[in-house]
């Protein structure tokens, strides 16, 4: 891992920037995880970043953190990993809310992944929370190096800054899909609710039975209520 210097602070800011616009572009959350591990190791010159997500608890209300992306492309990183929460470095980080920094994996007894960790040759670590605002942990970056390396003081504020402008994307990205499901989802009711309407009118049916024939036809046709109702509406404006 190279020292910071001015040019690394220049590609570093140009980082930023990029993962800034992806806050506000049409990218998928999967375009924006891998956008945000492939610039920040760029950036750090670290071997191996990896980015990953706490998930909704089960029915249980168990919490887990799995790996949602990383520029490793080796198939034994590449498989499918979670944790639970307070498990392992990574469940550690993001549990507590506060950044590890590991000289040697291999020695740290908290590192639960340590076969992957002898294949790879993965030495130093450093694990960051991703925070929004600084308080709700909604993931952790982590940045490993193949030779043993001392994270400094400006190195582990880089990564921390990358981290907390990359909770902000995600979160943000997640509240316009909201967004955009619950507005399709009003959009359909009222399709549907015009459609009801038509068939009140046209065939003098009450409401419920009007929308429990809209039902009906999805099923027969299987085609969404949705698209039944634009159907009955197109019509109706023939």
């Amino acid at each position: 891992m190279e020292k910071i210097g001015i040019e690394t602070y220049d590609a570093y800011v140009k980082a930023l920037m990029d993962i800034s616009r992806a806050i506000t572009s049409d990218l998928f959350i999967e375009d924006i995880l891998k956008l945000i591990v492939l610039v920040t190791a760029k950036v750090t010159g670290v071997d191996i970043c990896s980015l990953w997500l706490v998930e909704e608890g089960d029915k249980h209300g168990k919490r887990k953190i799995r790996l949602a992306a990383t520029q490793a492309m080796d198939p034994e990183y590449l498989k499918d990993r979670n944790l639970s929460l307070g498990e392992g470095v990574v469940g550690y980080v993001a549990q507590s809310n506060r950044r590890a920094v590991i000289p040697d994996v291999l020695s740290d007894p908290r590192f639960k992944e340590r076969e992957m960790a002898e294949k790879l040759s993965l030495v130093s670590l450093a694990s960051v929370p991703m925070a929004i605002k600084g308080k709700e942990v909604i993931g952790v970056l982590n940045c490993f190096t193949c030779e043993p390396h001392e994270f400094t003081d400006a190195e582990i504020n880089l990564i921390t800054t990358v981290a907390s402008q990359a909770s902000l994307a995600i979160h943000n990205t997640r509240l316009m899909v909201k967004a955009r499901v619950i507005e399709e989802e009003l959009a359909t009711r009222k399709t549907i609710e015009r459609a009801k309407e038509v068939l009140m009118s046209q065939r003098g049916m009450p409401g419920d039975q009007a929308f429990r024939w809209l039902q009906k036809k999805s099923m027969d046709t299987r085609k969404s209520m949705k698209e039944v109702a634009e159907a009955i509406l197109l019509s109706a404006d023939l």
